[in-house]
């Protein structure tokens, strides 16, 4: 079971070139188990970053978002009450990006890998992650 950081679902779905060896390795094997996750907070990134012209992508963010939850091997995990209260307790040291306290948060709570070329996020002991 994996969690997509936004960036890793954008390039997955867009660019796969980006993703790593071993990136792409864990990806291929959990859309064969059907065990790909993402955050809805992710779907807000998207969204922000097209608005803010940051991202280009070849429809609207709407279009394309609606796409990726037509693959049915990917689940987008709603942010619960216990993953948000969890984003904000995370133990140890973090930086303060709310969204990727989020997606840790949903990571730590399912107890999946999260699938990160983030290297704040990747030196995090508190989340499993692979690159």
């Amino acid at each position: 079971m994996i969690v997509l950081d936004t960036h890793a679902w954008i390039w997955w779905v867009s660019s796969p070139v980006f993703l790593s060896a071993a990136a792409k390795g864990i990806i291929d094997r959990a859309v064969t188990e059907r065990n790909i996750f993402i955050s809805v907070i992710s779907t807000w990134e998207v969204a922000i970053l097209v608005s803010r012209g940051r991202l280009k992508l070849t429809m609207n963010a709407g279009d394309w978002v609606a796409a990726s939850e037509a693959l049915p091997f990917l689940n987008f995990v709603p942010v619960s009450n216990s993953i948000a209260l969890k984003s904000v307790g995370l133990p140890g040291a973090l930086h303060n990006d709310p969204a990727d306290r989020i997606i840790i948060a949903t990571a730590v709570s399912m107890g999946a890998i999260l699938v990160t070329k983030d290297e704040k996020i990747r030196n995090y002991p508190h989340v499993k992650t692979v690159w």
